[in-house]
């Protein structure tokens, strides 16, 4: 991981906004869980509000590896340089960009290192509290007496809901909508309000996030790292032929070591033993088994094995907006056919599809009597596609073919089809993997949310002026 003093003096701007940025945005949540704090307490019922502050659901991400200005770049396991970041910055408004819609940024990973501090590690990493362990406050003027004391008791996030059980004296049921509901996993916290230095009720807790795992037993915590260091991009140095029997373990005293400093695995293997066998015994029990099973399908190892829908065909009617790009056509990742009957105006103009958002996502849109087909690869790199022949008026069928050179993450040639007759080729050198994006759409007759294509970014959501009727997408058959 990169030192501070080791990044070159030029790109040291850009790294700073990135985790001032990041600031301001945890000042922001901050501010703002304190708006509807202060709104309770206006109404005056603060007094009996149980509140739980927790602040993060896990360590500091170290997902933005070298800083990035769009973090699912990672995600889709592609490789970039500062520099190709620093040129897609200068196109969209330079380091000003960074805190607006035209970005998708994420700090460098020595920010994470240092967010996690004091203990090791970040985000994705189940063997140290630095992925893991977060703060948390928790107020109830009528049932806390106000105290300071930070409470030492191991505790995890599935405590919550039975605490909260305990505090309002109900019971959780045992059926709900006629279906029979499983035990919780979690105790109470609720021993703890009144006595700082009661012993802990939670005894046993084990940790999963794609084989790095940990287990915490009675004080005692072991822990292996797993086959990835979340902070190096790409597919980690013998992932390939990595089986968790090859993980090296530790094994850490949290009584006297409670920042996992003093690795005591080669000094105590009998214990190690034990802790490594509770952790199996709690997998079985949690369902958890094969250890990694959950990479096989990642950008890592087998991306064309992804959880997808089983249906390959789609068929919609006119225009469609905001469909999930979740559970819509996987187009820019595997071979598809788009074919539309459209009625084209003199003037036609406008998005005849699109997936994904600005930070990531593909668009064919209609322009200057034109057919254009755009690759937004995160912003870092962007294919257009632009056919030679000007567009018909009246009733046309347009159709576009997507297909892999050879394998998903590879290039990926792309045909512009206008009734038939080939109108525009091109290929985009690195095709996505997984999904541009987890919180974008896909439309038909527009481009919602935020535009996928600088050429109409100020003309959003930039609806197509003619007449759309059937559209079908398909992926055709090997």
């Amino acid at each position: 991981m990169a030192s501070w003093d080791s990044i070159p003096d030029a790109e040291k701007p850009f790294q700073r906004r990135l985790m001032e940025v990041y600031a301001g945005f945890t000042e922001h949540a901050d501010y703002n869980a304190g708006r509807v704090i202060a709104e309770i307490e206006r109404q005056g019922k603060l007094d009996n509000t149980l509140i739980f502050y927790i602040w993060g659901d896990n360590g500091s991400s170290a997902e933005g590896l070298n800083g990035t200005i769009s973090e699912q770049l990672a995600q889709n396991g592609i490789p970039t340089t500062i520099q190709q970041h620093l040129k897609a910055l200068e196109e969209v408004g330079g380091l000003d960009a960074l805190d607006g819609p035209k970005t998708d940024n994420m700090y460098h990973a020595g920010w994470a290192w240092a967010g996690s501090t004091p203990y090791k590690s970040t985000k994705l990493v189940a063997a140290h509290f630095g992925g893991t362990r977060n703060p948390m406050a928790v107020s109830w003027p009528k049932g806390i007496r106000a105290d300071a004391t930070a409470r030492p008791q191991f505790h995890h996030v599935i405590d919550v809901v039975p605490t909260i059980y305990e505090a309002v004296k109900i019971s959780p049921p045992r059926v709900v909508n006629g279906f029979e509901q499983d035990a919780f996993d979690g105790v109470s916290m609720l021993y703890t309000f009144a006595d700082a230095k009661a012993p802990g009720t939670r005894t046993t807790q084990f940790f999963d996030i794609m084989a790095s795992r940990g287990i915490y037993h009675d004080g005692w915590f072991a822990s292996a790292l797993g086959p990835r260091e979340p902070w190096v991009g790409g597919l980690p140095e013998g992932a390939k032929e990595w089986t968790p029997d090859k993980d090296q373990w530790e094994l850490y005293n949290l009584n006297e070591d409670w920042s996992q400093a003093n690795d005591l695995a080669a000094a105590m293997p009998q214990k190690l033993a034990q802790m490594k066998d509770l952790f199996l015994m709690e997998s079985v029990k949690n369902k958890n088994l094969p250890i990694g099973g959950g990479l096989w399908s990642t950008a890592l190892k087998h991306p064309e094995d992804a959880p997808r829908s089983s249906v390959t065909e789609w068929t919609f009617e006119g225009p469609m907006t905001l469909m999930s790009e979740s559970a819509a056509p996987k187009l820019g990742i595997v071979d598809t056919v788009v074919s539309m009957d459209v009625d084209l105006p003199a003037d036609a103009s406008g998005v005849l599809y699109a997936l994904g958002g600005f930070s990531g996502g593909l668009t064919v849109y209609v322009k200057d009597g034109a057919i254009t087909y755009e690759y937004n690869q995160f912003i870092v790199q962007r294919t257009r596609i632009r056919s030679t022949d000007k567009l018909p008026v009246g009733k046309t069928r347009i159709e576009i073919v997507s297909k892999l050179v050879s394998k998903v993450g590879g290039a990926m040639d792309i045909t512009i089809k206008v009734n038939d007759k080939v109108v525009g080729q091109g290929q985009v050198p690195t095709a996505i993997s997984l999904h541009f994006t987890t919180n974008e759409s896909f439309d038909i007759g527009s481009d919602t949310s935020s535009p996928v294509s600088l050429d109409y970014y100020d003309q959003a959501p930039f609806a197509f002026n003619g007449k759309i009727g059937q559209t079908l997408v398909r992926y055709p058959k090997k």
